[in-house]
């Protein structure tokens, strides 16, 4: 009869020991997830960032494109800096004008582009991010299926 007892403490002990094998995965699961939550998060508020930011100097740009084809071409050279300033002040001829309107057009297309670059690594970031963590949430599965087995 003790013989069984022993055998039965034994068996507990073992239970014990795979409670506690699981639940220390289970925190390592956890605390991976919470890693690669956090370092999505960060990611993406970077590329809401850079996004806002790359938006603001578009519309500055369109503003001052807009501002530049009105006849009050001097109250736009206030807020300028002044090397920048000096260069719309030397815009004399129309054909100067047009020129300069055509460069920063040119310069609000490329920003535009970058900008949906940026999106788009932004968005495959995002993907590959939530992929890992997918992966490495399955292979936990998988190994805790293949140690209560």
């Amino acid at each position: 009869m003790t013989q069984d007892v022993r055998q039965w403490l034994a068996e507990i002990k073992h239970l014990q020991h795979k409670l506690e094998s699981a639940y220390k995965e289970r925190d390592e699961a956890l605390s991976s997830a919470a890693n690669w939550r956090r370092l999505y998060e960060t990611e993406a508020q970077q590329r809401r960032t850079e996004t806002a930011l790359s938006q603001q100097a578009i519309a500055d740009l369109k503003d001052r494109i807009k501002a530049g084809q009105t006849p009050n071409l001097p109250l736009l050279t206030g807020d300028l800096p002044p090397a920048i300033a000096q260069q719309v002040a030397s815009l004399e001829t129309p054909e100067s004008l047009q020129q300069a309107l055509a460069q920063a057009l040119v310069e609000c297309d490329r920003l535009s582009q970058a900008l949906r670059a940026e999106q788009s690594d932004h968005d495959q970031t995002r993907k590959s991010l939530t992929a890992a963590l997918g992966e490495t949430v399955d292979r936990l599965a998988k190994e805790r299926a293949a140690r209560n087995s």
